[in-house]
């Protein structure tokens, strides 16, 4: 008879649970090597984020609100036309000398913190038309033009700043009576000029062109102060410097 053919048959699969450690290829933990209930752990700690330091933002620039003078403008209500030439000027459609400075100068300076041509030419060099010819009709309205000039120095914008602190300058220098009516209003005015009053750019031996075409906040805010003391009577000191103390006579230095 032939033999019989042995047929290999695989062994029985072992259950999972009856597996050892060894099979599973787990490494286990030995007496001392855990990291559990030690008093103290040489691992690294993890590294926190350091909080960042809070800026106070006393610089930034702030929102520039709409004027009013544009909004007269655009509706025609202002008697001025921009004349073209060599050298841009207005034309006033009325001497302005009849012109009510009541109703017209505070919508002028209105428009003094606007920053879009023909709007931004149009109320400075308003202004300071309305200014030079303006003589004793500019103080009475003195009261209404406290808020347009805060408003104009809040926005923090150096360009608008600067332009007020011009502003500013020909609206003492225009009459005699107008330094002293603004004593007053020093508590309006003078915190922003105390916050940029330092704000001088160290540049050591290089030129600062900013000096020649008049935009220097530091500059013109020295400026802008001693022309409200030797203009502001007597007592306009003492009222400049505890709003600003780093101010320093010019008159009884």
């Amino acid at each position: 008879m032939p033999p019989k053919k042995t047929i290999a048959t695989q062994p029985p699969a072992i259950a999972q649970h009856e597996l050892s450690v060894t099979t599973k290829a787990v490494s286990t933990l030995k007496k001392g090597e855990g990291l559990g209930g030690k008093v103290a752990s040489t691992n690294k700690p993890k590294e926190k984020p350091l909080p960042q330091k809070p800026r106070a933002g006393a610089f930034n620039m702030r929102p520039i609100p709409p004027s009013e003078f544009r909004r007269f403008y655009d509706r025609g209500d202002l008697p001025i036309a921009i004349e073209h030439g060599p050298q841009l000027k207005i034309y006033w459609k009325v001497e302005i000398q009849q012109l009510d400075y009541h109703h017209y100068l505070p919508i002028f300076f209105e428009g003094i913190r606007e920053k879009q041509d023909p709007y931004r030419f149009l109320s400075v060099q308003g202004v300071f038309d309305m200014l030079e010819k303006g003589g004793a009709k500019v103080l009475p309205v003195i009261p209404q033009l406290i808020i347009p000039i805060k408003t104009a120095l809040n926005t923090r914008d150096p360009e608008i700043v600067a332009i007020t602190l011009k502003i500013l300058q020909a609206l003492v220098s225009c009459s005699d009576t107008i330094g002293e009516a603004l004593v007053p209003y020093y508590r309006q005015i003078l915190p922003v000029l105390n916050l940029f009053k330092i704000r001088n750019h160290n540049l050591g031996d290089k030129i600062d062109y900013s000096q020649r075409k008049g935009q220097n906040l530091g500059d013109l805010i020295q400026q802008t102060l001693e022309l409200f003391e030797v203009h502001g009577g007597e007592d306009a000191f003492i009222n400049i410097k505890y709003m600003i103390p780093t101010y320093e006579s010019c008159v009884l230095n």
